[in-house]
């Protein structure tokens, strides 16, 4: 079972086709050396589905490559093609990776005995083990709890990362997945960790810990052991950095904007984007300075 922090890598880029190698070095040091508890690459943070295949394909080599085996690397595969999902998971897998993660096709919404029959077909393929990511924000489907409990007979599926920002649907989850103690149950968005891991979840797939991992371990660590005076104290600082940093801006990129700005002020990788978004300009990056000083991850 996968436990803790697993950061969904940002991925470094010096234009909008080519990878900043020696950013995601840097950045993969700097995420291990926090403690965390594996490697996400190819999600919504790491701008997956904008990228093109050739550099989806570079960057799994490269990570790990880079890894060096220290901690499992997690791949996204969710495409709108069946085929390009199970081609670079035999890519994922020629190249060590620990396992897939998969949310729903995001083009044509798919309802719930069509996503069943998608993953039986989809299983039957995969060279790797596979969690499912529940992402109705962007997908605009849910992964129902009549998928999920079809999916836990599967062997070669071990998980859930849940970013529905849903506690009901956590909840939901939480019991179901009871009947399967194996399986992980990963949140998404990192306000609502340190009370979904209170609750009984295995960790979370936060993009903030990019940019301060161990703050986030900490958390994970504080609540796993019930701690609840250092789990408050802790959650404070990570609302703290996600009030500022996710603030600037004004367009739904401005989360990922935010932390490789963050990064690329504390001189960790480029900050470059893939289409259709751009970096941040001047100003917003001045701000983001100023966030970063505040919260003591920049000196002033």
């Amino acid at each position: 079972m996968l436990k803790g922090i697993v950061p969904p890598l940002v991925t470094p880029l010096s234009d909008r086709d080519t990878l900043d190698v020696a950013g995601l070095e840097r950045l993969i040091e700097h995420l291990t050396a926090g403690g965390v508890s594996g490697l996400f690459i190819l999600g919504t943070t790491g701008e997956g589905p904008s990228l093109s295949y050739r550099l989806r394909r570079e960057l799994i080599e490269r990570t790990c490559s880079l890894a060096k085996n220290r901690v499992p690397v997690l791949v996204g595969i969710t495409d709108t093609s069946f085929t390009e999902s199970v081609n670079l998971a035999q890519h994922a897998a020629d190249h060590g990776c620990h396992s897939t993660v998969l949310a729903p096709p995001y083009y044509f919404p798919a309802g719930q005995a069509e996503l069943i029959e998608y993953l039986d077909d989809l299983v039957k393929e995969l060279p790797l083990p596979m969690f499912l990511y529940n992402m109705p924000g962007l997908t605009k489907v849910n992964f129902e709890h009549e998928v999920i409990r079809a999916a836990m007979q599967w062997v070669k599926v071990i998980g859930i990362k849940d970013s529905s920002c849903d506690m009901i649907y956590f909840h939901k989850l939480l019991r179901l997945t009871r009947e399967r103690p194996d399986w992980s149950l990963l949140v998404g968005p990192e306000e609502l960790t340190a009370e979904a891991v209170l609750l009984g979840a295995h960790g979370g797939v936060n993009g903030g810990a990019n940019i301060h991992p161990r703050l986030y371990v900490e958390l994970y660590q504080a609540a796993a052991a019930q701690d609840l005076a250092r789990v408050r104290e802790l959650h404070a600082q990570v609302i703290e950095l996600a009030s500022r940093i996710y603030a600037v801006g004004k367009h739904k990129s401005a989360i990922i904007k935010g932390i490789k700005c963050s990064l690329s002020l504390l001189g960790i990788c480029h900050d470059a984007m893939a289409e259709p978004f751009h970096s941040f300009r001047q100003p917003e990056r001045d701000q983001i300075k100023t966030h970063l000083q505040a919260l003591n991850i920049l000196p002033a």
